[in-house]
Parts: structure tokens; C-alpha cells; sequence
């Protein structure tokens, strides 16, 4: 119950200290918080865009935790679902006149191989050749953004069209969006992302790989005396995270835009990482991260119309004070330490 209550008070103190910030720049801040909660929630295409922001979110947080799990830090989620997604709009362009549901099926295994591809490069260079992943992760990023506008631009380039984007993928690619969300792009990348989460905690706690990827992380030493060779759990663990960020092409080709556009990641497999860490790795605590963090992406767009003072770059403020909140160990630790004093006393 306290590894619950935790997240949940640090989310409130997050809140509180971000709304204390709008007070301090002149607007009230019951008022501010109205605006987030109607911005979010308010109506059902509002609900829907909030949803669909968490799509990506669900997936880039899972990347992240399996990865954390294993003792690794993914960094390079961006790059992953980057190449996902034009894996996935490549062969919906190359091959338009496929039906479905072979197609959608087709594509979304691209967009997860090209993932995980891209994740097993730094998996092995770690494993192998000792070098560290974040910093190949991160280079990995801008390698794929490369990649990806040279495909976009020079080899499938939309010919009717003036922006970075590759030709439209065939209808038969298209997956289903819900009527109900009143217009938003809200379609069965959803439930994929939620299916994928309960099959993530299934892997971890529920399979042997699981228990390796587990072992690895807490003590490579004793993993290794156990049997367990950790450059191969490595490997395969940084290939898991990257078909999981890869994923995210599902949502953005399939159900969304029908095509890869440069830039149409507003930074998921970097807010992957404080989802995870909200989330305490845990696939439904990333779940509830990843929904809060789509409500404070959705929600902050109506402040630049609605106050005078405030931007929707607070949705920025707001997640960097609930990351600080989480990973302040210290205070947490202090408040712990003070519980049995609390109860003497009153005693």
C-alpha cells in the first residue's frame, strides 16, 4: 500500500507546487486547474484526444521499464518509434493494395522488428563490446532521424504534397477508430497498447525470461553465478524495449495520419522515461502515468486561450515537478523516519 500511495502523493505535491507557480505569475490557481481537468476531460473528443496522447506514451513507458528492468537505460525510444513508424508506412506504401487484416498485421510486425532492430545495436555493443547505452542510444536517435528523412524526402517522398512525409499507405492498412471519442484519432492502437502492457507483466513476472531479465538487473553477479549469461539477457531485453517503442508506428501510420511524417513525435520516447519512472516500472503504474501525462498534454493547450499569464508549456513544468516529486528519495525517506516518532507520540 505505501509503494501506492507514494507515486499518488508525489503526483499531488507535483500538482500543488506547479498550480503555487501560477499563483506566483498572477493567475489563480483553481482557476488554472478547471482549465486542465476541462482541457482533458471536458467532453468526449477531449477525453479522446487525451487517450490518444497516452497511446504512444503506454508503449514508450513499457520500452523504458523493460529496459530498467534488465539494468539498462533506454534512451533511444525516440529513434525506435521513429523507424518504427516509417518501417511500418514503407510497407504500407511499397505494398498498397494488400487487404485487411493481413495488412494492418504486416505492418504493425514491421514497425516492431524495425524496433527492435534498432534497440538490439546498443544491446549488443553493451553486451559485447562494453560500451554504454545511453550514450549509443542517443546517438542512435539522430542516426534514425536521419534515416528517416532521407526516406521521407528522397526514396517514397509524397508527391502531392509540400511537407516531409512519405506517400499515403494503402486503405486496407487503415485500423478501426472508436465513433465514440466524437472525431479524435482514438482507434485499436489503444487497446493494443493496453493488451501489450498486461503481456509485459506476464513476461516479467510469469516466465522464465522474465526472472533472467529481473535477476540481471538487481545483481549481474549473481545472475552470472546462477547460470545466467547477462550479455544475452541484455541483448534481448534492449531488443524487447525497442519493439515496444516501435509500436508506437501503429497508432501514428495506421490510425492516425496514414503516412510517416518527419517530426510528428512531440518527444514520446523521451516522456517515455518519466512515465516509467512514475510508473515504477510497473506496467499498470505506466498505464496510469501514461494517462496523466496525455490529461497534462491535452489539457494544457487550452491555457494560452483561456489565462493571461500562463502557456500550455506549464504541462512542462507540471511533469518535471511530479518526476522531481518521485525520484526525490530523500524526503520520502525522511517522512519514513518520522512515522514511528508520529506514533509514539500520540501513543
Amino acid at each position: 500500500m505505501r509503494k501506492l500511495l507514494q507515486p499518488v502523493l508525489a503526483v499531488a505535491l507535483g500538482l500543488a507546487v506547479g498550480l503555487g507557480v501560477t499563483w506566483a505569475a498572477g493567475e489563480n490557481p483553481w482557476h488554472v486547474f478547471i482549465i486542465l481537468g476541462k482541457g482533458a476531460f471536458g467532453s468526449g473528443y477531449d477525453f479522446g484526444m487525451t487517450l490518444f496522447y497516452a497511446t504512444p506514451l503506454i508503449f514508450t513507458g513499457l520500452s523504458v521499464a523493460v529496459a530498467f528492468h534488465a539494468g539498462l537505460f533506454n534512451i533511444g525510444a525516440e529513434g525506435q518509434l521513429v523507424l518504427g513508424a516509417l518501417a511500418a508506412a514503407v510497407v504500407g506504401a511499397v505494398w498498397p493494395g494488400l487487404w485487411t487484416p493481413l495488412a494492418p498485421v504486416l505492418a504493425g510486425l514491421a514497425a516492431l522488428l524495425a524496433g527492435a532492430l534498432w534497440g538490439a545495436i546498443p544491446g549488443w555493443l553493451r553486451a559485447r563490446r562494453g560500451s554504454h547505452e545511453v550514450i549509443n542510444t542517443i546517438m542512435l536517435n539522430f542516426v534514425a532521424a536521419g534515416l528517416a528523412s532521407y526516406v521521407a524526402l528522397y526514396v517514397l517522398k509524397n508527391p502531392d504534397s509540400q511537407n516531409p512525409e512519405t506517400r499515403p499507405i494503402g486503405p486496407g492498412y487503415l485500423i478501426h477508430k472508436f465513433a465514440m471519442f466524437g472525431g479524435a484519432p482514438v482507434s485499436l492502437a489503444l487497446p493494443l497498447a493496453l493488451g501489450v502492457a498486461a503481456l509485459v507483466w506476464v513476461l516479467l513476472w510469469r516466465t522464465v525470461l522474465g526472472f533472467e531479465i529481473r535477476a540481471v538487473g538487481q545483481s549481474e553477479s549473481a545472475a552470472r553465478a546462477a547460470g545466467i549469461d547477462p550479455g544475452r539477457i541484455r541483448i534481448i531485453a534492449m531488443c524487447l524495449a525497442g519493439g515496444l517503442a516501435g509500436l508506437v508506428g501503429v497508432g501514428e501510420v495506421l490510425g492516425n495520419a496514414g503516412k510517416f511524417r518527419v517530426g510528428f513525435s512531440p518527444e514520446y520516447g523521451f516522456i517515455g522515461i518519466a512515465v516509467a519512472l512514475l510508473g515504477r516500472t510497473q506496467p499498470a503504474g505506466v498505464v496510469a502515468a501514461a494517462l496523466l501525462f496525455g490529461a497534462l498534454h491535452k489539457g494544457a493547450a487550452a491555457l494560452d486561450l483561456e489565462t493571461e499569464r500562463v502557456t500550455q508549456e506549464l504541462s512542462l513544468v507540471l511533469q518535471a515537478l511530479i518526476i522531481l516529486s518521485v525520484s526525490a528519495d530523500g524526503l520520502w525517506s525522511w517522512l519514513k523516519r518520522r512515522e514511528p516518532k508520529v506514533a509514539s507520540v500520540k501513543g
